[in-house]
């Protein structure tokens, strides 16, 4: 947002402040100060106001003349000049820029001679003294300024425009006055407000310029205000006027349109000017649009509304899409001559809906999104009242219109200045609060004594700062005008980990995250919010439904994600059509499961792995499978201290939501706290998501109460320098027997019967079904590796456990010593 310095001085004196004084207020305030640009007449030295006395056609050119120019006797009298100007004709009053004179863009005037012609200086165009761009001819000054006065003291002073970048929380800084009183505060100075004349007063009944204002979209539309001008005069806006709009970057138009953009950046509060003959039966509706309503706006395009779209009407047909901008059937034009002035309170996240849905954003629907203050909008009107009166004339004639009203504001916080001085961490006095708190007109109505003595506000808060509601709030308030360049330094003090991370679902996340990078896959952070669309392709109806938010943002992003393969699909798709050779994605993050009607927020791992035959490799790699996908999430679960080869796993079979019929598998279920999916994605899920080949993805979902924090911190453990030795032993045991428990219950025996040195390991190296084994059974092979601490081990030691491991397996019955 632009603000003008001469404009901020109609506000409040900020006479021995300067320019980089002030920028460094409004930062310091807490607004952003993106640039500093100057506009208008700089100070010029040497460029005075001169009378052309004679003009004569130069003798060696014919596009130049000769002109004699009186300067005034202090500069020297009668000068001779030569000027290429159409316009330098005598009698005319000009700047002059004597010899001397350093003019914009540092050109420097100096006597010369130009084709043979001496030329004592140069009269001077707009552009030539910074005064915007046109270079048509000489800028004509007042037949009445007096000959050798200083351009300075004529034209007007130059000006100084902040960009300031205002924070979407402080729509009451959204104006002129907003940053007044913020610079007021800062600087310990009072506001100047714009005096307002027009109250009630009107000149009679005019039925043919408004006759009804009825508002049928109350929620949209809590407060509109209409009042009926008749016998204005349509011309252009003062040059104080023009000289304010032109500043902030906005080409003046007319009186009318003026005024509305004027008061608009002076108090933040948008308005609209209707034409009262173009107003069909002399009635505004306010109104939702019907579906397939079309509205030409002032930009000249053709809108398609809908029935979200809130707008104003008349009796046929609308007139202005609400809060964002008019329709040219209604605009004001040189043949206006009673107006209707319109002051509005929109809901912000109509105006919102509709500016992003038309693609259609204007200074008006960037104040209503950001949500104004309804409490000041009949003040607005009225101030538009006196500058429509003194700059159009007319009457304010009836009816005039005040529908609906803003809800009553009162608003009270209390806080105490010890819980002030303890949020900033230093002290600071009672009365630097108070003067804090004063300054930004947030009033210290009522003061009570505590039980300990300490004394305890209540601090009012007026409607244009909706957005303090907490204490913590008023602190930062004490801050920004405190100054935060106050702060004594102090050592930074706070809570330190110092044995490691115990949060379970910490750990949790960086267990598995640190496994799946370290298979090659690619972390992905996404959205925890999907659309509706995507919903269908996951959940029930009734899940989508127990998913979806009350007042979505924007479409995409309307329910709770139920899964983390949809982003990681999207991911996919991303890195496809970009040409980047990425097949491994994976993710953690929070997920939403419905179950039984309540949304329960879940722990997530999900991964995808994609195989393209299409894609190009000077070696082929082999196609991913269940089994791989299975393994996958066998150790993401046992991060979870979940055994999934103890859990039964249901096939995919119909309609399983997300997963390919005969090739997925589900274990676990919600209700026991956690659920895993696995193997390959729905063919036509994946088409339709526009990724190219196949899709393997598992997604593993557990509420956090089921995590438990490893309470073991893993600490350094000397380890042997002395080589292991090594015994096979095969095993025959019934061949429905997984080889995991097996192993597990031979490294119980082989720990038992060795008790003098470690057995490190037990790892599996073979497996044999067939010839030579009785029907049922298999043969599993193992290898067992021992090792000493203190020496190396000898072969007859080693042979005494070995055969102690045997005879234990002989005993326990279950298996046998394949000879």
């Amino acid at each position: 947002m632009k603000i003008s310095l001469n404009w901020l001085k109609q506000y409040v004196n900020l006479d021995g402040i300067t320019v980089d004084e002030l920028k460094r207020a409004i930062t310091f305030v807490g607004f952003e100060v993106e640039g500093v640009a100057t506009a208008g007449l700089p100070p010029l030295q040497n460029v005075v106001v001169g009378e052309i006395k004679t003009r004569d056609k130069h003798p060696n050119a014919d596009k130049l003349s000769v002109c004699t120019v009186d300067v005034g006797p202090a500069q020297g009298g009668i000068r001779t000049i030569v000027c290429g100007a159409p316009n330098c004709d005598a009698g005319n009053r000009v700047p002059v820029a004597l010899p001397g004179a350093v003019l914009p863009g540092d050109f420097v005037i100096k006597q010369s001679k130009i084709r043979g012609q001496q030329s004592d200086g140069m009269m001077c165009a707009a552009d030539e003294l910074g005064l915007g761009d046109d270079h048509a001819g000489l800028l004509l000054l007042d037949p009445q300024t007096e000959i050798g006065t200083p351009i300075n003291a004529v034209l007007p002073p130059g000006d100084t425009v902040f960009d300031i970048e205002i924070t979407p929380n402080r729509p009451d800084a959204i104006s002129h006055i907003g940053i007044a009183r913020e610079i007021a505060a800062w600087f310990r100075k009072d506001v100047r407000y714009p005096e307002i004349k027009f109250r009630t007063e009107t000149h009679g009944y005019r039925g043919d310029v408004l006759q009804d204002i009825r508002v049928e979209a109350t929620e949209d539309c809590p407060l509109y205000v209409g009042i009926a001008i008749a016998g204005v005069k349509v011309g252009p806006s003062p040059a104080w006027m023009q000289e304010r709009l032109k500043a902030v970057g906005l080409r003046p138009i007319n009186n009318l349109v003026d005024v509305g953009n004027y008061v608009m950046l002076e108090l933040g509060q948008p308005l609209h000017v209707f034409d009262a003959k173009k107003i069909g039966g002399r009635k505004i509706v306010v109104r939702r649009a019907v579906d397939g309503e079309k509205l030409t706006t002032l930009d000249g395009k053709e809108r398609a509304l809908n029935s979200r779209m809130l707008v104003i009407a008349d009796e046929k047909q609308p007139m202005v899409v609400a809060g964002i901008m008019g329709g040219a059937n209604a605009e004001v034009d040189a043949t206006t001559t009673d107006v209707v002035l319109e002051a509005a309170y929109f809901r912000p996240q109509s105006i919102r809906w509709t500016s992003k849905r038309l693609g259609l954003a204007s200074d008006s629907s960037y104040r209503f999104e950001r949500g104004i203050d309804p409490h000041s909008t009949l003040e607005a009107a009225q101030r538009a009242v006196d500058l429509l009166l003194e700059t159009a004339g007319g009457n304010v004639v009836d009816p005039s219109f005040k529908v609906g009203a803003p809800q009553p504001w009162s608003r009270e916080i209390k806080v105490t200045p010890a819980y002030i001085r303890a949020r900033l961490g230093f002290d600071i006095a009672d009365a630097e609060i108070r003067a804090a708190l004063t300054a930004l007109n947030l009033g210290i109505v009522g003061e009570n004594q505590l039980v300990d003595g300490t004394p305890e506000w209540t601090v009012d808060i007026p409607s244009y700062r909706g957005d303090l509601d907490r204490p913590i709030d008023l602190v930062e308030e004490v801050l920004r005008i405190y100054g935060t360049e106050k702060v004594p330094p102090a050592p930074a003090v706070g809570p330190a980990l110092v044995d490691g991370d115990d949060d379970a679902i910490a750990v949790f996340n960086r267990k598995v995250t640190d496994y799946l990078v370290g298979q090659h896959f690619h972390e992905c952070v996404n959205y925890t919010l999907r659309s509706a669309k995507e919903m269908k392709t996951w959940v029930s109806d009734a899940a989508a439904k127990e998913l979806a938010l009350a007042n979505p943002f924007i479409e995409d992003q309307s329910n709770l994600r139920p899964t983390l393969v949809l982003g990681l699909l999207e991911s996919l798709k991303l890195n496809q059509s970009r040409g980047n050779a990425v097949s491994r994605l994976c993710e953690t993050g929070r997920v939403f499961v419905e179950m039984n009607g309540t949304v329960h927020e879940c722990i997530g791992v999900g991964f995808v792995i994609a195989h393209n035959p299409k894609d190009r490799a000077w070696l082929a790699r082999p196609e991913p499978d269940f089994f791989q996908v299975k393994r996958h999430m066998e150790i993401l679960l046992a991060q979870a201290g979940l055994n999934l080869n103890a859990q039964p796993l249901v096939p995919v079979t119909g309609a399983f939501w997300g997963w390919q019929e005969g090739h997925a598998a589900a274990a676990g279920e919600m209700k026991g706290g956690w659920a895993a999916r696995f193997g390959l994605l729905n063919l036509a899920m994946v088409r339709a998501a526009g990724v190219e080949g196949k899709v393997w993805a598992g997604m593993f979902a557990i509420l956090p109460e089921r995590l438990k924090a490893d309470a073991e911190h893993r600490r350094f453990q000397n380890f042997s320098l002395f080589p292991a030795a090594l015994r096979d032993i095969a095993l025959v045991v019934d061949a429905t027997r997984h080889a995991e428990e097996v192993r597990k219950q031979l490294l119980k025996v082989a720990r038992q019967a060795a008790t003098k040195f470690a057995v490190e390991g037990v790892d599996v190296f073979d497996v044999y079904q067939g010839a030579g084994l009785p029907e049922g059974k298999k043969s599993v092979a193992f290898s067992l590796s021992f090792r000493s601490a203190e020496r190396t081990l000898t072969d007859d030691e080693v042979n005494v456990a070995f055969a102690e491991i045997q005879k234990k397996i002989t005993a326990d019955g279950t298996m046998t010593v394949r000879g």
